[in-house]
């Protein structure tokens, strides 16, 4: 069994206690995006972490716990890293574009979320927050008339995260450096077409 240095925690309990946690959720990143809450083993997860299982079970109470948390995390890093705005919204598909290209483990863990618990990942505490501030925004932005308001706020704030990640997940990551920065662009421009307001004069399609 490998040896988790909590050991230290006597002389410094919250630096390690804290070290320890995020070298758990590290492993548990990557143990979960391959293979699943069902496929993934917490004594993998407490061999890559270089902490013991027991540990684990003390800070997150079950592999499910663990699960749960390791979804968390990443999306508290999407949400410190990419931060929301109503105004800008092509801007924010494009750095929402960056952040899951650099994050494949997001889209995974989401997926397996989906098939693996109840509800979705929208119902976690840290996402559910997250979207309501974001909706609460967007529908600001669609009251002031900048942002079309045909689409309710949360249905439209949905569509946009669709076609960010369908670009990335749906058509796969390109190996060619400028097919990627065409595709990005391509998903800005997108979504600057799904939310500009509508000319009243002109009657809709269909």
């Amino acid at each position: 069994m490998p040896a988790d240095n909590d050991e230290a925690v006597v002389r410094g309990p919250g630096r390690s206690a804290a070290l320890t946690r995020s070298r758990i959720l590290a492993a548990a990143t990557a143990e979960f995006a391959e293979r699943g809450l069902a496929g993934g083993r917490v004594d993998r997860i407490a061999a890559a972490a270089a902490a013991n299982k027991e540990r684990i079970y003390a800070y997150f109470g079950s592999k499910e716990g663990l699960f749960d948390a390791t979804v968390e995390a990443i999306i508290g890093e999407l949400v410190d890293t990419v931060p929301f705005d109503a105004h800008d919204l092509p801007g924010y598909a494009g750095r929402m574009f960056d952040f899951t290209l650099t994050h494949p483990s997001l889209v995974r863990l989401a997926l397996w979320y989906s098939l693996e618990r109840t509800g979705s990942v929208e119902d976690l505490p840290q996402a559910k927050a997250s979207s309501v501030r974001k909706v609460e925004a967007l529908a600001a932005a669609q009251r002031a008339g900048e942002v079309d308001d045909a689409v309710p706020a949360e249905r439209l704030l949905q569509l946009i995260l669709g076609v960010v990640q369908g670009s990335l997940v749906l058509a796969g990551r390109p190996a060619d450096a400028a097919e990627l920065a065409e595709r990005r662009e391509a998903t800005c421009r997108a979504v600057a077409r799904l939310i500009t307001p509508s000319d009243p004069a002109i009657p809709p399609a269909g």
